[in-house]
Order: C-alpha cells, then sequence, then structure tokens
C-alpha cells in the first residue's frame, strides 16, 4: 500500500526516514518504548530528557526523591536523576529502534539545570542520539552544544520572529547541523506554548501563512527547501494536511505528533490516563497561564485546573496605604493593618473568609488570593520542597543560576509542576494533577479508529498515519 500523497522518506542523519515526528513529552509521558517503537516503525522518535525515570536492578522506576536540606542540593540531585534517566532510557530506545529510523532527545530550555543535563546525556549516548529537539525559551547555545558533539539540532519556534533571532544570533555559525525547524504551533499544542505578548491567546491563528512567512525567512537567510519545517499541534490526519505536502510555498514538511501516540500500547503513561483521553470533548484542553514557568500552556480542564482558575478568580488587589479606590482596611484573611482595599472588594473577601476560604496569600502583583487551610498548607510544603526543576520559577522564586533567586514574591495561584507531573504519570489520580494534551485530543472519540476500546500499537498507529487517516 502506497502512503498518503506518494508521502515520500527524507533523508536525516545518513538514512531515509518517514518525515513522521513522534512529539517528546517530559516527566515520564514518552520513553524508550514509544520512542524506540516510532523509530522501528521508520519515524524519528524522541526520548524526553525531562526527568526520565532510571530503573533499579529489578527493572521497576526508581523513585526521585530529595532528601537534601538545601534547594541548590537538591537542584544537583534533579540534574543527576535527569542525566541518569535520559541516558537509560536513550540506550534502551536506540536497542529497540533496531537500526531503523531514528532517535532524538527533547530538552526544554526552560528547564532548570538544562545545559548541564543536555552535556550529560550526549556525552553518555554517542552515535546514538541523532538530533536534539529543543523549545520552551530561546536556546542560543543548542547550536555550539550541538556541534561539540557532532548531533543535529531541530529548534522549536512558534513564528518566523523567534527563528530569525535565534539564526541571526547563534544557528547561522552551526548551519550545517540544523537538520529541520520545528513549527509548534502557539494554540494547538499540547505542554507548553510560544504564544507571545502580540498574539491573543483567543484567536488562534491559520498555520499556514505563519510557517509560509517562517519558510521565506529560512530562504532569505539562505538555508535550502530541503531542510524540513515539521509542523506540530493539531496534526492528526494526514489528510488534512493535503495541501501543504509537495507544495513549492513551503519546501520541504514534515509532521510531528504528540497527542496520538499517547494512545499506544507502547505509551508509558498509566491506563487511566489513556481511559481519560477517550472521553474529551472539543473545547475541554484549557490554554491557560498558570504554569511556573510563565509560559501559557494547554492541559485538559480537569479539577486540577478548575481549582486553580477559582483560586485565582478569588483575588483582590491591594494597597500598603489608602489611596484611589482603596479606601477601607482588608479585615479577614490578613495579619496586620496594612491592606488597602475597595469597599467591594472588601466585602467580597468577607464572604470569601465565611465560605471557609480563610487565608490570605500575597501575590506578587499586590494582590491576595484566598484558600482554605489546606489549601494553604500544600502550597507551603510545595514551596519550601521546590528541586530547582525550572531555570526560573514563579511559584517558588527559584532561579537556577546567580544568586538562586527570581527576586519577586512566590506565587501561590501556580503549582509545582515537577510534583504534579510525576505524579500523573506513575499512577496518581488523574483529576488531581495537570494533565497535558493538544487541542485536537477530542478526536480520540471520534475517530473511529479508536472505536471498540481499540489501542493501536506505535507500529498500527504509523502505518495507519501513513494512509492519511
Amino acid at each position: 500500500m502506497s502512503p498518503f500523497k506518494g508521502l515520500k522518506p527524507i533523508l536525516y542523519g545518513g538514512r531515509e526516514v518517514w518525515p513522521l515526528i513522534e512529539g517528546g513529552k517530559g516527566v515520564a509521558a514518552t520513553n524508550h518504548m514509544s520512542s524506540g517503537a516510532w523509530a522501528a516503525a521508520g519515524g524519528i522518535g524522541t526520548v524526553s530528557a525531562v526527568n526520565a525515570d532510571s530503573y533499579d536492578a529489578e527493572g521497576k522506576i526508581v523513585p526521585q526523591l530529595y532528601a537534601q536540606l538545601t534547594r541548590r542540593d537538591r537542584h544537583e540531585q534533579l540534574i543527576q536523576y535527569a542525566i541518569d534517566g535520559a541516558v537509560e532510557q536513550v540506550h534502551r530506545a536506540y536497542e529497540l529502534s533496531g537500526g531503523k529510523g531514528a532517535i532524538n532527545i527533547n530538552v526544554l530550555w526552560e528547564m532548570g539545570g538544562a545545559q548541564a543535563v543536555l552535556e550529560g546525556v550526549l556525552e553518555r549516548t554517542r552515535g546514538m542520539i541523532t538530533g536534539v529537539t529543543c523549545g520552551a525559551g530561546m536556546p542560543y547555545k543548542l547550536a555550539e552544544i550541538a556541534q561539540r558533539f557532532n548531533v543535529n539540532y531541530l529548534p522549536i519556534i512558534s513564528s518566523a520572529r523567534a527563528f530569525r533571532a535565534l539564526w541571526k544570533r547563534a544557528y547561522h555559525k552551526v548551519s550545517d547541523l540544523m537538520a529541520a525547524v520545528v513549527y509548534e504551533d502557539p494554540w494547538l499544542a499540547g505542554g507548553h506554548n510560544g504564544l507571545s505578548n502580540a498574539e491573543d491567546p483567543r484567536k488562534p491563528e491559520d498555520p499556514y501563512p505563519r510557517v509560509k512567512a517562517l519558510r521565506e525567512t529560512m530562504r532569505a537567510e539562505g538555508i535550502a527547501d530541503s531542510v524540513p519545517i515539521i509542523m506540530a499541534g493539531g496534526v492528526w490526519f494526514l489528510r488534512e494536511w493535503d495541501n501543504w505536502i509537495d507544495n513549492p510555498e513551503l519546501g520541504s514538511i514534515a509532521f510531528q505528533f504528540g497527542t496520538r501516540p499517547l494512545l499506544t500500547e507502547e505509551s508509558p503513561i498509566p491506563q487511566g490516563w489513556k481511559d481519560a483521553l477517550r472521553d474529551i470533548e472539543p473545547g475541554d484542553v484549557l490554554l491557560h497561564k498558570f504554569s511556573p514557568t510563565g509560559f501559557y500552556s494547554s492541559a485538559v480542564l480537569n479539577p486540577f485546573l478548575r481549582s486553580l482558575e477559582a483560586r485565582s478568580e478569588r483575588q483582590i488587589p491591594y494597597s500598603k496605604v489608602a489611596a484611589g479606590e482603596h479606601t477601607v482596611q482588608l479585615d479577614v484573611g490578613v495579619r496586620g493593618k496594612n491592606f488597602w482595599v475597595a469597599p467591594a472588594d472588601r466585602d467580597r473577601a468577607r464572604g470569601w473568609f465565611g465560605a471557609g476560604f480563610t487565608d490570605a496569600l500575597r501575590t506578587p502583583d499586590d494582590t491576595v488570593v484566598f484558600v482554605g487551610q489546606a489549601e494553604r498548607a500544600v502550597i507551603q510544603q510545595d514551596q519550601k520542597d521546590c528541586m530547582g526543576c525550572l531555570s526560573h520559577c514563579a511559584f517558588s522564586s527559584w532561579k537556577d543560576h546567580d544568586d538562586y533567586t527570581t527576586g519577586r514574591l512566590a506565587d501561590p495561584r501556580s503549582f509545582c509542576i515537577q510534583k504534579t507531573l510525576q505524579d500523573i504519570a506513575h499512577g496518581g489520580p488523574i483529576d488531581e494533577n495537570l494533565m497535558f494534551a493538544g487541542h485536537a485530543a477530542y478526536r480520540f472519540k471520534q475517530d473511529p479508529f479508536y472505536s471498540n476500546n481499540f489501542t493501536p500499537t506505535v507500529k498500527q498507529l504509523v502505518d495507519r498515519i501513513l494512509t492519511g487517516d
């Protein structure tokens, strides 16, 4: 059976592979099983190097525990866990691939110790990794690291402007190793999204003109049309991208699948998470700003996200002195008299206090949010337990360099992302944790391929994708 619209393999890392890439999902949502199988099916499998799992002598997952007393020591431990886990996953994925396809690793530039993790992994996996995909932030150093280890790099960007900035500052010096550019749709992709301040989260833009602009920028910089642009975010059926394939305006195009591979036999996510994917309806995935990274991100609108929405709604601005509308003193939830608020806000606060939200926590934006005592205890304990998993964390005020603090007040409207992602990936309750998904996840319920509770193997999924479905 010939592939959809004569889809042709591309040359990558010296061998022909299908232009189908598995999106790397961090903190154990993709691992060697899924990425090794994707490569074995002839595509590009992606091991996430974001806090990947390690195994003990019996093959059981090693829990990532942090007994150290200081954040800096816990951060060093986190980096070691990340390197050991990713190296283990790459070795296993490479073996499973059987010499077919290719294995990439994916790193978040905004993760804590990103450079140390990336260098540590590449040092111990020479000859196994074909390329590094990297986004979430502006990873200027990606090219020079790739050059040092002689691997390809594939920057993840969401606009032609972002790509041009990276190219001008750093990537033009190592142009031969830039194997592709990943365009990640900032409205449709799951996980962290690259929405800029100039873009409206409520007004998705058609990706075609944006990718066309990216290709024009690449051409203006002398980059050949044979360097693929990888479309990521919202990709389900290839037949829906019919006018992208063999289109001279766009040049070489490949496709990344992040959400669909979650529901496969080899996918490492727990069964409860897989089952939940089958029930998602259109609109059930929320593009939100609660992530401690400061980026927008997309996740299933479950009770965990709803509680964060509700927490932020119980919020009022205050001044330290009487000024403007702030003419009365807040008399519930706070200690001291330095909280001047509008009379209507004081009345709202009294209502929340009466409903059991008795504790007001200050935010970095001169507001207070009202929470219950149990919620306050969890927030404060999570902030205390911070292990520095991000380069900058709004929730705990951690920064992974210089003086190790962002200098801002810790933000109780956010959450510990490491804790919740580790928990959901290892069997924790799906309603009480962050469940990342792309906005097309509702299609599991509509796509006849998944009817009667059918869960494909990765090979079956890749074969299906190649037909256009």
